[in-house]
């Protein structure tokens, strides 16, 4: 083989096929995480990504149990996005737990907040709200958030 081709990261040699254009995993890994930070949209998902594992995290260490009533207080204290969630679930008496994942919330007055774990009836059919918000990952606004309301935009 010849040894004419240079690597696009790093410059080194390479060997092997002809339409190789890194040296290694870690040079091909360095130039599309380069090019993932340089693109708005992606550094946009990887805040949100971030948002969402850092907001189950925090649910399911205060929840070690499955279901707890904490005050909301704790949740602000570790961080907890209220802004940040997968899905909404409405029951039947009207009540909606905002999910992140497997975990979710309900605000409860005296700024008290039940965690509970994702249940299987929570799959069934829900409000068009929830039938919006479950294909993604939504934001909700701040006013919506204060008010526990349906309104809320998509931050893909």
């Amino acid at each position: 083989m010849k040894q004419d081709r240079t690597c696009l990261e790093c410059g080194g040699g390479m060997a092997g096929r002809s339409d190789k254009r890194y040296c290694s995993d870690q040079c091909r890994y360095l130039v599309n995480n380069k090019a993932k930070q340089q693109n708005q949209g992606e550094r946009r998902v990887q805040r949100v990504n971030a948002a969402l594992r850092r907001n189950r995290s925090i649910l399911r260490q205060l929840s070690p149990q499955g279901k707890t009533t904490i005050p909301r207080q704790y949740l602000e204290l570790a961080g907890f996005d209220f802004r940040y969630l997968t899905r909404l679930y409405r029951t039947q008496r009207g009540n909606t737990y905002h999910l992140c994942y497997d975990y979710g919330y309900m605000l409860l007055p005296e700024e008290k907040v039940l965690i509970v774990n994702w249940q299987p009836y929570m799959d069934g059919a829900g409000d068009g709200a929830a039938d919006v918000a479950r294909r993604g990952c939504f934001r909700l606004p701040p006013v919506a958030v204060a008010k526990a309301t349906h309104h809320f935009e998509c931050v893909r």
